[in-house]
């Protein structure tokens, strides 16, 4: 009991709510892909597949933006007593706007995009436009609640999610249905409708506060959105190139988005503390606290490498066996291929945990450049000879690392320290406690 009081201590505050809340998230996810892994034929579940990671690539990569921006600049707010109603506005613009640009396109090169990736399939190009609309509204909606500190809100939002992806895709399990796009859809309904059961604490007690210009919200996000395109590209990306370099093994495609989502298992704890690592490390700049912010990320940088060494041995020994029985995948996995994959994904939580450091002291463009070189790392094992199954796995490992070790450099270099005037960032207010030091 003692030993687990002491490690709770070390987590940020709103880790526990949250990573129940992911939990939930988390174990749906399985649920949603195996049922589908079971009910679908091979080209269905290879079209749910490539949905599913274009949505948590692209997807993410343009709307998780915009949640980190707003618990930035909330949470900053909230330390200074400040009302985030402008910072909200804002915020939720952006998103549509953001949206807006993505789903031109899609409309535009609906047909193509159809018998290029879901077998001709063009309500699943209208499902993927669900699942983007929802990204967007729940981005909204989760960053005020995070940089607000309301993270049991926050973990009921994702637990409602959960829940509700759990009960549709079983009772598509029981319907018999063989469509891809009612699978996809769940993707839309489920957030959705988890951001409407918790919209009264989202803006419970939002009040207007000091205006913020769009050159203010614009000038990291833009930035952001770039390093998080980059991200989800990295740790996503290897299901599609398969299906691209391997076309015609429909199997295989499927069988690497099983691996992956199970050697990925730490990344949904992981994204417990994310979500409440940034507030802190935000708030601990504003007030001047260096020596709190400096303790967050050692902290977390641990606790990620200590649950994804944890995490890759369980995927090592079981993984191979594991995904013929849960998802109903071909044995085309080895534990030579968890390894990797495993390896990977510690290199990616530690690259994410540094990253949020990068972002607390507005190192938007450092960040950037980490995961533009950690892309070309990508980019360059991909296409090198060899068998394209593990050309893919390594390059998501080897670009993992990359960005890991860069952003590493960055933080040491650019983050303040206690007795250390903070160093001067274009667009960043100075900590309002202390410019050298740190309030007790």
């Amino acid at each position: 009991m003692k030993l687990a009081t002491r490690a709770l201590a070390l987590l940020p505050s709103g880790t526990v709510p949250v990573g129940v809340g992911l939990g939930v998230l988390g174990v749906a996810s399985y649920v949603h892909l195996a049922v589908a892994g079971h009910e679908l034929t091979k080209p269905g579940d290879a079209a749910l597949s490539v949905l599913w990671v274009i949505v948590f690539c692209l997807g993410l990569g343009l709307f998780f933006p915009i949640e980190q921006e707003l618990i930035r600049h909330v949470a900053a707010r909230a330390v200074a007593g400040q009302g985030i109603a402008p910072v909200l506005r804002r915020g939720a613009m952006l998103a549509g706007l953001i949206l807006l640009a993505a789903l031109i396109p899609l409309a535009a090169a609906a047909r193509p995009l159809a018998d290029k990736l879901f077998g001709g399939d063009i309500g699943m190009v209208a499902a993927l436009a669900g699942a983007f609309l929802a990204l967007a509204i729940v981005s909204v909606s989760r960053g005020v609640l995070a940089g607000l500190g309301r993270f049991h809100a926050y973990g009921a939002q994702l637990g409602i999610d959960g829940g509700l992806r759990v009960v549709l895709a079983a009772a598509l399990g029981v319907s018999g249905t063989r469509s891809p796009v009612l699978f996809g859809l769940i993707l839309t309904v489920a957030p959705l409708m988890s951001a409407a059961f918790t919209l009264g604490p989202t803006l419970r007690g939002v009040r207007p506060g000091p205006a913020i210009t769009w050159m203010q919200m614009w000038r990291g996000l833009g930035l952001l959105i770039g390093s998080s395109l980059l991200a989800q590209l990295v740790v996503n990306v290897a299901v599609i190139n398969a299906d691209l370099l391997s076309p015609g093994h429909p199997a295989v495609v499927g069988a690497l988005l099983d691996g992956m989502v199970l050697a990925r298992v730490p990344l949904f704890i992981f994204a417990s503390l994310q979500a409440a690592l940034l507030p802190g490390l935000a708030g601990a700049i504003a007030a001047g606290q260096f020596h709190n912010f400096w303790r967050l990320v050692g902290r977390a940088s641990a606790l990620v490498a200590g649950l994804g060494v944890a995490g890759g041995l369980v995927a090592v020994i079981f993984g191979p066996w594991l995904i013929p029985v849960l998802f109903g995948a071909r044995r085309v996995l080895g534990s030579g291929d968890f390894a990797l994959l495993a390896g990977g994904t510690t290199c990616y939580m530690l690259a994410m945990v540094l990253g949020q450091g990068a972002m607390a002291v507005s190192r938007h463009r450092d960040q950037l450049l980490a995961w533009v070189a950690g892309a070309v790392v990508l980019a360059v094992i991909t296409f090198l000879p060899g068998e394209v199954k593990l050309r893919v796995e390594t390059a998501y490992a080897l670009s993992s690392l990359t960005v890991a070790l860069t952003l590493g450099v960055v933080v040491w270099l650019r983050a303040p320290r206690p007795g250390r005037p903070f160093p001067a960032v274009p667009g960043h207010p100075r900590p309002a406690a202390s410019l050298t030091g740190e309030t007790r």
